[in-house]
């Protein structure tokens, strides 16, 4: 009977794994449910603290950074103090070198031939440009001083006919009895057709009220062709010397003109003697002082031009 108590008191190592073995189901899921939870939030502090760590570690980096250049502010401030009472001390003679400012020395730039051009003109280009106006200003005087006509004797068409003025030999007839008067090695004679109608707005529009004043007020020429409209302008002015002096016994002097009708003008000069309308006479104007001249210095014209007038007359007569 003892030995049957024993077994019944006593538990052995199987007999409690055995137990354990046997324990219910649900005591086995709590204990794995508090383990999750347990990790999870183990995790999440640890994790808590490394964001913690970070934001101090940043702050920190920050603080330093900001120390940092704070300091480096500090010092380029104190420097720049410094360097403004060295360089009071040099403007007042205090001292005559400074350690602190140094000497600035260029350095040496060394350019191509071309960049050296293209440096000149961009620095100079006003100047350049205003010196190329004035030779291209200086250019075309000289050309127009050298290439303009330098005739030896001016004559005047003051009449709206064109086969005249425009279409005829009236230039080379004249040259014909002309000299070298200006002594440049040739004969040379100009005419200045200006061409005076009745339409007063035509002839302003043309400049022929222009010209007509420049060439009357001055003493280029004197020899003209004119007609009715040209007498009718001039109204009592007497301008031109009076024919009779030159030729006295002519056919052709009608109302105190040479007139060219029915005369050998219009043969001489290569045109129909029809384009030679009754109105139309040559004359000579008398020397005197006008806008543009003195009497002598027409004097001059007329007397060089009078032999040529003169040849005219008893060419066509």
């Amino acid at each position: 009977m003892k030995k049957e108590k024993n077994l019944n008191c006593e538990e052995s190592p199987e007999s409690e794994k055995i137990t354990e073995k046997n324990a219910p189901a649900d005591d086995s899921l709590d204990e794995k449910l508090d383990i999750k939870k347990s990790v999870f939030e183990v995790n999440k502090e640890m994790r808590q603290k490394q964001l913690e760590e970070q934001a101090r570690q940043q702050a920190e980096l920050e603080h330093r950074l900001k120390e940092r250049e704070k300091k480096k502010q500090e010092a380029y401030e104190r420097k720049i103090l410094e360097e403004k009472k060295e360089l009071i001390r040099l403007k007042q003679g205090i001292i005559e070198e400074s350690e602190i400012i140094p000497e600035e020395h260029e350095a040496a730039v060394i350019m191509s031939p071309w960049k050296k051009f293209t440096n000149f003109i961009y620095h100079n280009k006003w100047w350049l440009g205003i010196g190329i106006l004035l030779a291209a200003i200086a250019v075309f005087l000289i050309h127009d001083l050298v290439t303009k006509p330098n005739p030896d004797i001016i004559v005047l068409v003051i009449c709206d006919n064109y086969a005249v003025g425009e279409e005829s030999s009236l230039q080379e007839y004249v040259e014909s009895f002309t000299d070298d008067f200006n002594g440049n090695g040739k004969v040379l004679a100009s005419v200045y057709y200006i061409p005076i109608t009745d339409n007063d707005f035509g002839n302003y529009g043309r400049g022929v009220d222009t010209n007509l004043t420049t060439q009357l007020q001055s003493a280029d020429g004197v020899i003209v062709i004119g007609g009715k409209k040209l007498l009718e302008m001039l109204g009592e002015h007497e301008i031109f010397t009076d024919i009779r002096e030159i030729v006295p016994e002519s056919e052709h002097i009608k109302g105190g003109y040479f007139r060219l009708k029915d005369t050998k003008f219009a043969e001489k000069i290569g045109i129909d003697s029809e384009e030679i309308t009754s109105d139309m006479f040559i004359a000579i104007r008398k020397p005197q002082t006008l806008l543009y001249t003195k009497e002598d210095e027409m004097q001059e014209v007329y007397d060089k031009d009078l032999p040529v007038f003169e040849k005219i007359l008893a060419d066509i007569e």
